[in-house]
C-alpha cells in the first residue's frame, strides 16, 4: 500500500460498508483523528482500521464468503479504489456435485497481481478460524509489517541530511560490530611507549596499565617497554601481533654483512707504538722506515699522527705513529678499533715511567697484545733487567720468567735486536689469523684529518676491509665526498687500495673526526641525508643527560644488572699509597660487582686520566692529589665521577657503602675560586702573608682553603685574615690581588695554589 495512491477516508468507508464517522471514531481512537473525509490515509493508518475491522466484523462461515464471491452480475470496484474489497472474477468449471447445505465452486481463481484488488483482512480472518495453530506466527508477521511501515514512513518524513547522517551511523555501527568480531593487527617495534602500545592496539591507556600490572609490569603511559613485554599485553588483550621492522637510511645505505669464510684473506697487521716522551718511538719508526723523520721534529714531539708500512722479510706491517695514547684512546672512544698489537718502548737507562704506565693501561684497556721494546740498549747505564722487574709490577710478565709477554732488547741508533722485534711482530699477527675481504665496498676509520688551504679537507684512513678505489662516494661521520685523488705514506698516486693499506684523500665535504669510521657507499644522496640525520643526533645527544657510573647511583646499577665491573682509577701523591689504596679497593670485590683498578699512577689527575675514564665508564680516585684546569673541565663534559680523599679509610668505606646502596652524602664542596701565591712576605706580628692574585671565582674571609703544590694537596684549613692593602675585607674577585694568611700554617711558597671552596648541606 503506497501513498501515492491517495486512498481517503471515505472511500475506505464505502469499500468496507462502513461510515465516514466510524472510520473517523476508529482512527481516533487507535490513531490521529482525520481532518475531514477527504484526507489521505497512510500505510499506519490504514492498518489501524483492517485491524480493527478484522477483529470486530467476524462472519460466521468460510461458506458465506464463496457464496458471494459466486454470484453473477456484480460490479467490479473501480482500480482507482486501491484498498476495494476484492470482486474477483470466477470463472466456474461444469458444475460437480452440490454439497447439500450449500454451493461450493470447485475452483476459484484469486487475481493477486494487485494488492488492491484483495481484502487480505478478511481472509485473514477466515484463515485463523480454519487454523488458529497459525494465528500467533502469523500475528508476528503482521507486527513486522507494521514495524516496517512505520520506519519507511520516517525515513520518508526526515530531510536527505538527515537520512545521510542515520546511515553514517548505522555503517559505522556496522563496523564497529565487524571489528569487534575480527581481532585487530597491530605492528610492534623493538622499543615502544605504553601510550602508542594502547593507540595501535585501539584501547584506552587505561586498560593498558590495567593489563600491564595485571602481568606484573609496573608502567604508565610514557614508558617504554621491549617486544616480548608489549606483544604479550597486544595478545592478552585479543590482537594479532606483527613485528615491525623498522630499516634506517644506515641499514639501506651501507654495507655491513658478515662475510664469508672463504672470501677472506689475509691481512697485515696494524701496529700502535707507544710509550714515554723520549724513549725512542719515532726513532724506532725511522730506523725501520730507513727515512730520516725524527730529526726534522720539534723538541722530539711527532708533529702530525702518520701511518707507515714495512716490508720484513715479504710480510707488510703497517705502522700508525702516534703523537702519545691520548690520541689512541680519543680514537678508541669513538668507537675505532684499529690496531691489532701495541709495541711499548721503555728506555733501558730510564725505566717505566708515568706516561709509559698510562701507556700500558690505555693498550690493556683496548684488550691488545703488547711487546715491549727495551730501547737504548746501547747506551752504558743500560739496565734491562731492571726494566723487567718492574714489568711484572704492571702484569707483564716476561716469557723468560714464565710469562707470555715478548721482551725486545733493542737500540734504535744501532738498529740491534730490531730485526728480532720485526719477526715477533709478524709471529704475533700470525698467531692472530688477521683476515679481510678485500672484494668488497671499501671501510676503515679516519687516522687523521686536517684542513690544508688550497685542497681542501684532507683526511688520512687506514682501510679495515673492502677496498678504497679513486672516484668511490664514502661517507665518514658528518662528511660527505668523493675520493678525488689517493696518496700512499709515500706520496705516490693511488687508485685503489686494499685492508690495512693507509692513504691520504682529498674530495671530503668537511674534516671528519680522527676515529670516525669511514663506509664507501652507492647513492651520494643519501649519504648526505644520512650525514644530516648524525649531525643532528650529535646535538641532540649533546643536550641528552649522559649515563655514566657514579657513587652516587652505582648500588641502583649493581642491582638492575647493569654494573658487573666497577672500574677505577687511582691517582696518589706518592707510589706507595696509589698502590695501597688499588689493593684496597680491589679486596672489595664480591659475587655481584668486580672491582678493578685500571689504572694507577702518580701526580695531578690530568685530561688523560678522565679520557680514560671517559672511555672505560670509570671512576677516578684522587689520593692527596687535585686535578688540573682542562681535568676538571673534560670530567665536566664527560660525566666522569671524580672523589678526592685525604685518608684511605674514607676512600674504602665510601665505595664500600655505594656497593652496599647505603651511600648518602650529607655535604658536597662547592668550589668558590682559585689564587695563585706570588710573593710572600714575613711581617711582624702577623706572620707570613701570601701575596696573591684571584686567577678565577673569588675568595671569601669564612670560607676553606686548600693548599695546592705541584697538583699535590699540601694543606687543608681556614682563612685567618684577607686584606686589599690595608684593608680587611669579607671577599676579593677574580682579576683582583690580595694578601691572605691562613690558620696555623706558614709554609708559603710562590706558585703555591689556593683554592677556596665551600662545604654545602645536600638532602639526603
Amino acid at each position: 500500500m503506497s501513498i501515492e495512491q491517495k486512498y481517503r477516508v471515505h472511500e475506505v468507508a464505502k469499500d468496507l460498508g462502513l461510515t465516514t464517522k466510524e472510520i473517523t471514531e476508529i482512527l481516533t481512537t487507535y490513531s490521529e483523528t482525520p481532518k475531514n473525509h477527504m484526507q489521505v490515509l497512510t500505510d499506519e493508518e490504514l492498518s489501524v482500521i483492517f485491524e480493527h475491522v478484522t477483529q470486530h466484523r467476524q462472519v460466521e462461515s468460510l461458506a458465506e464468503i464463496f457464496a458471494e464471491g459466486a454470484q453473477p452480475g456484480e460490479k467490479k470496484a473501480e482500480p482507482a479504489k486501491a484498498a476495494a474489497p476484492a470482486k474477483a472474477k470466477a470463472q466456474a468449471e461444469p458444475k460437480a456435485e452440490e454439497a447439500p447445505q450449500h454451493r461450493v465452486p470447485q475452483k476459484k481463481v484469486v487475481d493477486t497481481r494487485k494488492a488492491a484488488d484483495v481484502n487480505l483482512d478478511r481472509y485473514d480472518q477466515h484463515l485463523e478460524d480454519l487454523a488458529p495453530q497459525r494465528a500467533e506466527h502469523m500475528e508476528h508477521g503482521k507486527q513486522k509489517i507494521k514495524q516496517q511501515s512505520r520506519n519507511r514512513q520516517q525515513q520518508q518524513r526526515q530531510s536527505p541530511k538527515r537520512r545521510q547522517e542515520e546511515q553514517a551511523r548505522q555503517m559505522r555501527k556496522l563496523q564497529l560490530e565487524v571489528a569487534k568480531k575480527a581481532p585487530v593487527k597491530v605492528e610492534i617495534p623493538d622499543e615502544i611507549s605504553v601510550g602508542e602500545l594502547a593507540s595501535r592496539m585501539k584501547k584506552t591507556g587505561a586498560e593498558v596499565v590495567k593489563t600491564l600490572m595485571k602481568n606484573g609490569f609496573m608502567a604508565s603511559l610514557s614508558d617504554t617497554i621491549d617486544f616480548d613485554t608489549a606483544s604479550l599485553i597486544a595478545e592478552e588483550l585479543g590482537c594479532v601481533v606483527e613485528h615491525e621492522v623498522i630499516v634506517t637510511i644506515e641499514e639501506r645505505l651501507i654495507d655491513d654483512h658478515e662475510d664469508k669464510e672463504e672470501d677472506l684473506e689475509e691481512r697485515a697487521p696494524v701496529v700502535v707504538v707507544m710509550g714515554h716522551v723520549d724513549h725512542g718511538k719515532t726513532s724506532l719508526l725511522d730506523y725501520i722506515r730507513s727515512a730520516n723523520v725524527a730529526s726534522g721534529e720539534a723538541g722530539g714531539i711527532t708533529q702530525a699522527i702518520g701511518a707507515y708500512q714495512a716490508n720484513v722479510n715479504g710480510n707488510i706491517i703497517t705502522f700508525l705513529d702516534t703523537p702519545g695514547h691520548e690520541a689512541f684512546t680519543a680514537m678508541r672512544a669513538r668507537g675505532a678499533m684499529i690496531t691489532d698489537l701495541a709495541i711499548l718502548v721503555v728506555a733501558a737507562d730510564d725505566g717505566i715511567m708515568p706516561q709509559t704506565v698510562e701507556a700500558i693501561n690505555h693498550a690493556k684497556a683496548a684488550e691488545i697484545p703488547i711487546i715491549v721494546a727495551i730501547n737504548k740498549m746501547d747506551k752504558p747505564g743500560a739496565n734491562p733487567d731492571r726494566i723487567m722487574q718492574q714489568l711484572t709490577e704492571y702484569e707483564l710478565v716476561p716469557e723468560a720468567w714464565g710469562g707470555d709477554t715478548i721482551i725486545c732488547p733493542i737500540s734504535a741508533k744501532t738498529g740491534d735486536g730490531i730485526d728480532n722485534l720485526l719477526e715477533m711482530m709478524v709471529l704475533t699477527a700470525e698467531m692472530r689469523e688477521l683476515k679481510a675481504n678485500p672484494n668488497r665496498a671499501g671501510k676503515g676509520a679516519v687516522i687523521e684529518a686536517r684542513l690544508e688551504k688550497g685542497r681542501g679537507p684532507v683526511a688520512t684512513l687506514l682501510v679495515q676491509n673492502g677496498t678504497l678505489h679513486q672516484g668511490d662516494i664514502l661517507i665518514a661521520g658528518t662528511a660527505v665526498g668523493r675520493v678525488r685523488a689517493m696518496t700512499d705514506f709515500r706520496g705516490n698516486k693511488l687508485k685503489d687500495a686494499g685492508p690495512s693499506v693507509p692513504v691520504e684523500i682529498i674530495g671530503m665535504s668537511e674534516v671528519p673526526e680522527a676515529g670516525d669510521e669511514f663506509y664507501v657507499v652507492a647513492d651520494e644522496r643519501m649519504a648526505r641525508q644520512l650525514a644530516e640525520e648524525r649531525k643532528q643526533e650529535k646535538k641532540d645527544a649533546m643536550n641528552r643527560p649522559v649515563s655514566k657510573v657514579s657513587l652516587d647511583d652505582l648500588f641502583s646499577q649493581i642491582k638492575e644488572g647493569e654494573m658487573k665491573t666497577l672500574n677505577i682509577i687511582v691517582k696518589a701523591d706518592v707510589q706507595g699509597s696509589a698502590e695501597a689504596v688499588k689493593i684496597s679497593l680491589e679486596k672489595l670485590s664480591n659475587e655481584e660487582v668486580n672491582v678493578r683498578c685500571i689504572h694507577c699512577g702518580v701526580g695531578a689527575i690530568n685530561e688523560s686520566d678522565v679520557m680514560l675514564a671517559s672511555t672505560s665508564n670509570a671512576i677516578i680516585v684522587g689520593f692527596n692529589v687535585r686535578p688540573d684546569a682542562q681535568a676538571k673541565n673534560a670530567a665536566a663534559r664527560d660525566k666522569v665521577d671524580m672523589r678526592m680523599y685525604r685518608v684511605i679509610y674514607e676512600c674504602i668505606e665510601e665505595i664500600e657503602s655505594a656497593m652496599k646502596g647505603l651511600l648518602a652524602p650529607k655535604f658536597k664542596e662547592v668550589e668558590l675560586g682559585r689564587v695563585e701565591v706570588r710573593e710572600v712576605y714575613k711581617i711582624t706580628n702577623v706572620g707570613i702573608v701570601a701575596g696573591s692574585y684571584v686567577l678565577e671565582g673569588k675568595v671569601t674571609r669564612n670560607a676553606q682553603l686548600r693548599l695546592v703544590r705541584d697538583g699535590i694537596v699540601i694543606h687543608e684549613g681556614e682563612i685567618a685574615s684577607l686584606q686589599r692593602f690595608k684593608d680587611s675585607v669579607k671577599e676579593v674577585a677574580s682579576g683582583y690581588e690580595c694578601g691572605i694568611t691562613l690558620e696555623k700554617f706558614s709554609d708559603l711558597k710562590v706558585g703555591d695554589i689556593l683554592e677556596c671552596f665551600e662545604m654545602q648541606e645536600i638532602a639526603r
